[in-house]
């Protein structure tokens, strides 16, 4: 694709309401960035069709043993590792079902490597590396849509059987083109032109933020509204998991806290076991049998 095209985007051009910007205060300037996020949140409410599918996606992927994977250069890269590495600690799931590959390599998040994105056989590249199969969904992040480094992961996964989807910030997007499901939240210009870790990169974060937390909401990692299925590794986490059992069982804190304790750390066990008057191992069963559904493996035996 030309180059030239580039000036065309809705994300490059120029923000009516901000050509001033070097002129105003701080104030006139936060005031100013405050008022255009407002609109973030209304472009994405125009596409949730199309993140509902994603999420679908990404659920039956994950359920038949694929893997959820990100691919994007610059912010729209490590907008998708943000999410994958959060995926571990909030759901207890292996580091492997929610990755991100971003071009430059992992140096590419601390550091801009920029003149990564234009290889578009890189993209492909990096997918062989982690072993892609159609059993995967990847989800291409571009806040242009025409990203090189992504076009090639897309092109890729989809000539191997994998699912696809792509988040872009323009319509028409060439890289919807490529993808089973195409995310065009079109946030428009900057008010810094062409700086996409603005908008276009908070709406991303947004939909992210809906494909990981609602799929995994599907596959049984939460109770009601509480994370349920959270790795307790830390003073915080544990303090989070005790509430949570005590919020559910009425038990107290110190009550709940032995069964944390009992359950191995894990809060998915311990309410079974409370509410079944179950040991561990027969808690565990009961849980693999329902698939990791509470309530599932509850109501099995009412």
């Amino acid at each position: 694709m030309s180059k030239n095209l580039i000036s065309e985007l809705q994300t490059e051009r120029r923000n009516e309401h901000s050509t001033e910007l070097d002129q105003l205060s701080a104030k006139e300037i936060v005031l100013l960035m405050n008022k255009e996020d407002h609109t973030v949140a209304q472009a994405v409410n125009l596409v949730l069709d199309s993140v509902e599918k994603a999420v679908e996606l990404a659920v039956d992927t994950i359920k038949n043993g694929g893997r959820l994977i990100y691919i994007g250069a610059g912010t729209s890269g490590r907008m998708g590792i943000m999410d994958a590495v959060e995926c571990p600690p909030t759901f207890s799931t292996s580091p492997d079902v929610v990755q991100a590959v971003v071009a430059g390599g992992e140096s590419a998040f601390k550091t801009a490597i920029e003149g990564a994105e234009d290889k578009e056989q890189q993209g492909a590249e990096d997918l062989r590396k982690i072993v892609l199969s159609p059993k995967d969904t990847v989800v291409g992040i571009a806040a242009s849509g025409r990203t090189p480094y992504v076009l090639g992961g897309l092109l890729y996964a989809k000539e191997i059987g994998a699912k696809t989807v792509a988040i872009s910030n323009n319509k028409n997007a060439v890289i919807s083109s490529c993808a089973e499901v195409a995310i065009e939240a079109v946030t428009g210009p900057e008010v810094l032109t062409g700086s996409t870790r603005l908008k276009a990169a908070t709406a991303q974060k947004m939909i992210l933020n809906m494909i990981s937390t609602a799929s995994m909401i599907q596959l049984g990692k939460t109770y009601e509204n509480l994370m349920i299925d959270l790795n307790v590794s830390n003073y915080k986490l544990k303090e989070r998991a005790k509430q949570m059992i005590s919020t559910i069982t009425n038990l107290s804190l110190e009550e709940s806290e032995l069964l944390l304790e009992q359950a191995n750390l894990k809060v998915k066990t311990a309410l079974v076991m409370h509410f079944l008057g179950a040991a561990r191992e027969e808690a565990e069963q009961k849980l693999a049998y329902s698939h990791g559904f509470v309530r599932h493996a509850l109501n099995k035996e009412r």
